[in-house]
């Protein structure tokens, strides 16, 4: 199982209990940014396009605990930045650990195995190492522009997982990716026996310097049919950490709108407004970012342009773990798509071969695709099927 059932009752009952009190706006996981300097530059990123002054600045334990206590969200995610550069991470997640939140410590792991073998961390329900991990290693060593640095987390969770660590991976996906790669990159990493995995489309932050890599809706969806549907034909059971709701309205199969007060972000400058991926500016307190934003601006369906194209799973996941325990039917699609999670498509099956045979010509490496039994006949169109 991807997350502990006692993590799962925690954020069970937290929802319900929302619920039961009549809040229709409550935060489910906090952002909390320490700092927002890295050791690497990805392409992708916004968020180290700060002066040097910024870059090296930290918040306090304390300014972070303050916000822990005012969002009184059930799990909080460390991401940045770099978290692992910040010189009292250790004391950070101990602290959330006295107050047993759950913790997913977001990090590119080149540093993991240093603070590992120094002691940082000890194992706990709790913590949850998050490695960004952005395909095979071609793949992920180009989207982080470093060579090299695959192997270097690769051995960091290694290194985690034999500790008796949770770990996850953190995979971000951009226009052009290669759905039969992104399959093998998911066995890889059930091969290194982390928790679960957890994906998503790329946003685009206005800072990042490379805007043409960015996923359209249309896009998005057709990717993620391909990576996800004939899940059975792969060598290895995928774990997810996250809503099988959310994986199915990538997919295309479900709408849902953006929940953008779901999980409110806070960082050196305060509580930023609205969400982890715009920045309309901030304010001082959890209280006036609930209250005195003008959250009916923002989502698909308010028209703001910079929101069309959105489908992170900062903003949506939200809206699919609220939709789980909002009755009977959120629960019944829940089960149903835990249960039955293959979404065989012949279509999507063909379509795969096809993509694997432009890079590799006809026929090739079918077994990679765990379509062994199709070869031989990969080069024939499959018949129409109701199920396409």
């Amino acid at each position: 199982m991807p997350v502990p059932i006692s993590q799962m009752w925690t954020v069970a009952s937290y929802v319900v209990g929302q619920k039961l009190r009549g809040k229709r706006r409550y935060p489910l996981v906090l952002m909390l940014e320490p700092l927002l300097r890295c050791n690497l530059a990805c392409a992708g990123c916004g968020k180290i396009q700060y002066p040097a002054h910024i870059l090296k600045r930290d918040l306090s334990v304390e300014e972070c605990m303050r916000a822990v206590d005012a969002c009184g969200a059930p799990m909080v995610s460390i991401p940045g930045g770099e978290p692992l550069l910040h010189p009292q991470m250790g004391e950070i997640v101990r602290q959330l650990v006295k107050r047993r939140k759950y913790i997913y410590l977001c990090t590119n792991a080149l540093l993991l195995k240093e603070k590992l073998e120094a002691g940082w961390f000890t194992p706990s329900k709790y913590l949850t190492f998050s490695v960004h991990m952005d395909g095979t290693e071609e793949n992920h060593d180009f989207a982080v522009c470093r060579e090299g640095t695959f192997q270097r987390a690769i051995e960091g969770i290694r290194l985690a997982v034999a500790r008796g660590f949770r770990v996850t991976t953190n995979t971000t996906l951009f226009e052009g990716a290669d759905p039969n790669a992104v399959r093998e990159f998911f066995d890889q990493m059930m091969d290194l026996g982390v928790e679960g995995m957890m994906v998503s489309p790329g946003y685009a932050y206005d800072k990042a310097p490379d805007q043409k890599s960015f996923l359209k809706r249309q896009n998005t969806h057709e990717l993620f049919e391909l990576i996800l549907s004939n899940r059975n034909a792969g060598r290895k059971k995928w774990r997810f950490n996250q809503s099988a709701l959310f994986l199915e309205f990538l997919m295309g199969k479900r709408s849902f709108e953006c929940t953008p007060w779901g999980n409110p972000t806070f960082n050196l400058f305060g509580w930023q407004k609205p969400c982890y991926l715009l920045n309309e500016g901030y304010v001082d307190t959890f209280a006036e970012l609930m209250e005195e934003t003008n959250w009916s601006q923002y989502g698909r369906a308010s028209g703001n342009s910079k929101c069309q194209n959105c489908m992170v799973h900062c903003g949506h996941e939200p809206t699919a773990v609220d939709y789980t325990f909002s009755g009977l039917p959120g629960l019944f699609a829940t089960v149903k798509a835990m249960i039955f999670s293959t979404y065989a498509s012949p279509k999507a099956k063909s379509r795969l071969v096809e993509e694997r045979a432009k890079l590799h010509g006809p026929g090739a490496h079918l077994v990679q695709l765990g379509f062994a039994s199709d070869v031989g006949q990969a080069a024939e169109p499959e018949p129409q099927s109701s199920a396409a």
